[in-house]
């Protein structure tokens, strides 16, 4: 590969780097381990409570990913804004993102709120009456922490499309710490069970978007909303926002709804089997921290680097992006690959399930070390472009087709459980392929988010 000569000063100098990338993987890693420990926490309470909150949290994943989506395209557009020198329009930018957020999330919160009942009863059916009163009770609850979780993730989105992680990541760690003392206090303390889980919860994200609102607010960060509560509506932006966010939501939602027809065919194999997915997927969601962390900073970069019309930086910083992460990946699954056996039999599964896990955990770590980045970072860059809606499509016929497809077909093999990890694999490898073929092309670089 022809080595890059950069003709202008590099917006993004290794310092620069360090500061985006490693909060980032930090931020990353404490999503992880609060997660398992929020389930061992609420376990405690029985079955009917982790299956109530099993069954919420699978809905609740979807609406979260809306808010995500909405706040990767303010991400883009404000990082554009500042690569092209517009301060003023990236500021105006996040106060549109952040109106579009309140009311995204304040619809969704009160429909949650209202149909709570006949939305689960609707998508789950007959299940059994005490797993459905714990359902009820931590959706309705969940639903009123939608316009703090997506008032936080825009915030943290917009200090992202500056270069500064750090304050997303500090308020993530309080956050988080104040979900599991709440969890403690409220579930092991008061014995309130989902209840108490799913109250934690709320006050911690609304902590995280208090907190996150008084700094995006202050003049001496390069990105601020002046005057917050005189609402100003700039249609022209919002577009560009969405132009972004609806695509990424769509292609997020079909993700969804892809692993929930594969999960469909692990279930038909017996308890053994989803006894190992499901410990296979907690491990091997280790491996993706530095990944996850990469394509988040990826966004700011190249939006940057294309605002500013320098789309020779914009190739150098992905290069070097995906070197790191090819890295990272490579340690991360080196672990998994040498410690699964020890790994696994923490979690006293059965002794064909444990052997089951392990296999799938070995054989993730190689096709994971080897084409996780092309098929996850460049799609991430390529979105910065502004081109979302090339990549919702590629990346919905590959799931579709390959991931889908090839597992039933691997099933029909009698490959197994292993059947689906190697749609998804095959999945992977398709489209990081035809993602480097359209990034190589460069078409992206005729594309417009901002005007």
């Amino acid at each position: 590969m022809k080595r890059i000569q950069l003709q202008n000063p590099e917006l993004f100098p290794r310092e620069a780097m360090k500061r985006l990338i490693w909060p980032l993987m930090v931020e990353q890693l404490l999503a992880i381990l609060i997660g398992m420990a929020d389930t061992v926490m609420v376990s405690t309470a029985g079955e009917a409570a982790v299956s109530g909150v099993s069954l919420v949290d699978s809905l609740n994943i979807v609406l979260i990913n809306l808010f995500s989506a909405l706040a990767t395209g303010g991400a883009v557009v404000a990082s554009q804004y500042l690569g092209r020198k517009d301060e003023e329009s990236a500021c105006e930018s996040a106060k549109q993102l952040l109106y579009a957020s309140a009311v995204l999330s304040v619809f969704l919160a009160v429909v949650a709120a209202v149909f709570h009942k006949e939305l689960l009863r609707g998508i789950y059916g007959s299940i059994d009456n005490d797993v459905m009163a714990n359902a009820q009770t931590y959706f309705l609850l969940s639903a009123a922490s939608y316009p703090f979780l997506a008032i936080y993730n825009s915030g943290a989105a917009l200090f992202r499309s500056m270069g500064n992680s750090s304050i997303s990541m500090r308020i993530s760690l309080l956050m988080n710490a104040i979900n599991i003392g709440g969890n403690s206090l409220l579930i092991y303390g008061f014995s309130m069970g989902v209840a108490g889980a799913a109250i934690a919860s709320l006050v911690a994200r609304a902590v995280a978007a208090v907190l996150i609102t008084v700094l995006i607010v202050k003049p001496k960060y390069q990105i601020h909303i002046s005057s917050l509560f005189r609402p100003e509506f700039h249609f022209g932006m919002v577009r560009s926002i969405l132009k972004i966010g609806i695509p990424n939501a769509i292609e997020n939602s079909m993700f969804q709804i892809g692993k929930i027809l594969t999960m469909g065919l692990v279930s038909a194999m017996g308890t053994a089997a989803i006894a190992a997915n499901a410990i296979a997927n907690s491990v091997a969601g280790i491996s993706g921290i530095p990944g996850g962390a990469i394509c988040l900073g990826v966004v700011t970069v190249m939006g940057q680097c294309v605002g500013a019309e320098d789309y020779q930086q914009g190739i150098y910083y992905t290069r070097r992006l995906m070197k790191l992460g090819y890295l990272c990946l490579l340690a991360t699954n080196l672990l998994i690959f040498c410690f699964a056996g020890v790994l696994v039999p923490l979690f006293g599964l059965s002794t064909a399930a444990t052997a089951s896990a392990e296999d799938i955990l070995r054989v993730f770590a190689l096709f994971s070390a080897t084409i996780w980045i092309p098929s996850f970072v460049t799609p991430s860059a390529l979105r910065a472009t502004g081109d979302a809606r090339g990549t919702m499509i590629i990346s919905a016929f590959s799931m579709w087709v390959f991931r889908v497809g090839c597992s039933y077909l691997f099933v029909s093999l009698g490959l197994g459980v292993q059947s689906v990890w190697f749609g998804m694999y095959v999945d992977w490898l398709v489209r990081g392929t035809i993602f480097l073929i359209r990034f190589a092309r460069g078409k992206w670089k005729t594309m417009r988010v901002i005007e």
